[in-house]
């Protein structure tokens, strides 16, 4: 390797959340609105750069942490965003972070340094145009979101402790956006509790 190579320049790495809940029967992910350039007055996902002395995933927590005052929840690692002219400042790469959690349980901060609003949407309220390539992340997470809980019991951190199985299958038809059997449903988590 040639550190000295141009093509190694101006180069940077982002970590980008997309933090989904749900309220009230619907399926929400949580904006936040830029007040600085570029894109100032643009929704986008909670994001930043990594700075030198940290790794991803301390990134993504402080990121959760300045932009919207969230702190403490799981959030994982789920795809990488590569495509060169994806910001307009300098090459970014993009490391996407996908996180569930139960609104209920977190305060989130309206206003902040960077950013002048934040927001929980519906997912079909979603402004059509977000900041960076900020909707194809948002359209990836959701993909990968139902896969996921299809094939395991993440989607419990969106209920409180104690929860009813109706309640839990109104979150599955929400997230997946179809109607399920109730015995059928019963079934099917039952199944996935003794995997």
């Amino acid at each position: 390797m040639d550190i000295n190579n141009p093509l190694y320049k101006n180069q940077g790495i982002h970590v980008v959340c997309t933090l989904f809940t749900v309220k009230e029967g619907e399926v929400k992910v949580l904006l936040v609105q830029r007040s600085n350039k570029p894109y100032p007055d643009k929704w986008m996902l909670p994001s930043g750069a990594v700075y030198n002395n940290e790794d991803c995933e301390t990134a993504i927590k402080r990121e959760m942490i300045e932009k919207t005052g969230v702190d403490g929840i799981y959030v994982e690692q789920f795809h990488t965003f590569s495509d060169p002219d994806r910001s307009p400042l300098m090459r970014m790469i993009a490391v996407g972070y996908i996180g569930i959690v139960n609104s209920e349980n977190i305060k989130i901060k309206k206003r902040t340094e960077k950013t002048q609003n934040s927001e929980w949407f519906n997912l079909r309220d979603v402004p059509s145009e977000l900041a960076y390539d900020h909707r194809e992340i948002l359209l990836e997470a959701i993909e990968t979101i139902k896969h996921k809980i299809m094939r395991s019991t993440i989607v419990k951190s969106l209920l409180p402790k104690y929860f009813t199985l109706p309640e839990l299958q109104k979150v599955y038809e929400a997230i997946l956006d179809r109607q399920f059997d109730r015995r059928n449903f019963r079934k099917k988590f039952l199944q996935l509790r003794t995997n």
